[in-house]
């Protein structure tokens, strides 16, 4: 059966799905996760939906972060639509920093929203909790919307989350912020929504703390793998149709040493620049700092002092072997479809295998030993699965299209 009624999000037209629809989110989704899984066995559910299902390569936005992906996803479009474009960032106008910890700084609606609108039942469910008070816009549990997060599961009341006692109802204790298990249990509160049918339209977004801490085909990463997958296939016995994507990849970024391979690039600019007052913001950080310690593959200059030159600048970053690529802020805004509103002065991203950071000393490198330092934010991490449990239908024109994961609710409902 095919819907006739649709809405419509920053010119893209979503049919209101006439069956149970599920759309996950696996953040930290590297390629490289699905291709051993399926090549060794670990997911077999995902197998299938890359033999029997829907398949392609795609790539996230720009910065490769959690943030402007997530909202990429639920909008169905690049950063500039919503006006999310990190996890942090320095308002021009005030010159403080501030950290994105719920939707005031989005622009406009969601797709989520206006399926609300249109009578359609939401439940999104993350894992971590200030995701949670981003994607949230618009939804209101006056309508029926569930939201709420696995980190915070224990404090949920129905008139802020559309429902309450979920340790009691889920017969779980609320997960350990720094686990695997946050995703897992994001996932299990979807299939027990589907269970009890209290949603027609699910978004489940996850914790990408096992990618960063353990590489593919490690003991960890494949017990999260398989539990991820079982989960999965639940969803789709349930009779839903599930689509899946990623947030970003992640690469590892160590040494022969086992130390974290990082440009301190303020420091390095103070020196070479000392008039222009260089302010590096790493856009990954986050109240999750034992993911990364805010240290990433993209970061946003700004010349507090004096802008100098700026070319000459950007010239010089291009040098650095650490360095990938560097942008005047207008330039990266451009050819990332990112707000130039919210741009630095200058945009620097790393190369696959290091890192970029502020000062030195504002980088707390402690938490990341005992583990070998994996991140993303740049270039490297742009490449994501996209799937779909089921083919496409008939006659979709898909021929040369390069795909995006904020595809991924077009895959989910429009064919």
């Amino acid at each position: 059966m095919t819907s006739t009624q649709s809405v419509t999000v920053h010119g893209r037209d979503y049919l209101i799905p006439t069956r149970p629809t599920v759309v996950i989110c696996v953040d930290g989704f590297d390629p490289s996760y699905l291709s051993a899984g399926c090549e060794d066995g670990i997911t077999p559910n995902l197998a299938t939906f890359v033999k029997s299902g829907f398949y392609t390569a795609a790539k996230c936005v720009m910065p490769s972060l959690t943030n402007p992906n997530n909202m990429s996803i639920i909008t169905g479009a690049p950063t500039r639509a919503h006006g999310v474009s990190g996890n942090y960032y320095l308002d021009k106008v005030t010159g403080k920093e501030h950290m994105i910890l719920d939707d005031s700084s989005t622009i406009g609606t969601t797709i989520l929203e206006q399926f609300a609108k249109k009578g359609v039942r939401i439940a999104a469910i993350t894992a971590k909790d200030k995701l949670r008070r981003i994607i949230n816009r618009g939804l209101s549990t006056d309508r029926g919307a569930i939201c709420f997060s696995a980190q915070r599961a224990n404090e949920c009341t129905r008139e802020e989350h559309g429902i309450k006692d979920v340790e009691t109802w889920l017969g779980r204790p609320t997960p350990p912020q720094y686990s695997g298990d946050l995703s897992i249990f994001v996932l299990d509160a979807g299939i027990k929504l589907l269970q009890e049918n209290r949603a027609d339209v699910f978004y489940l977004t996850l914790s990408d703390w096992i990618q960063h801490k353990y590489a593919p085909r490690s003991t960890e990463a494949n017990e999260f793998m398989a539990q991820l997958d079982q989960r999965i296939g639940e969803l789709v016995k349930l009779g839903a149709l599930v689509a899946v994507t990623g947030d970003h990849g992640m690469s590892d970024k160590t040494d022969e040493a086992g130390n974290p391979r990082v440009l301190f690039l303020e420091d390095l600019l103070q020196e070479k620049w000392p008039e222009a007052g260089a302010r590096v913001i790493c856009p990954i950080n986050d109240t999750f700092t034992k993911h990364h310690g805010a240290l990433g593959g993209f970061v946003r200059v700004h010349l507090l002092k004096s802008t100098v030159n700026v070319v000459e600048m950007v010239e010089y970053c291009r040098t650095l072997p650490e360095v990938e690529a560097a942008y005047t802020g207008e330039d990266a805004a451009a050819l990332f479809e990112m707000p130039v509103d919210r741009e630095g002065d200058m945009v620097v991203i790393a190369s696959k295998n290091f890192a970029i950071g502020g000062r030195k000393d504002e980088h707390d490198l402690s938490e990341l030993m005992g583990h070998r330092f994996r991140t993303h934010g740049g270039l490297s991490e742009q490449a994501v699965p996209l799937l779909r449990s089921e083919p496409l239908g008939a006659g979709a024109d898909i021929a040369g299209r390069a795909w995006r994961n904020f595809d991924v609710f077009d895959i989910a409902v429009n064919y």
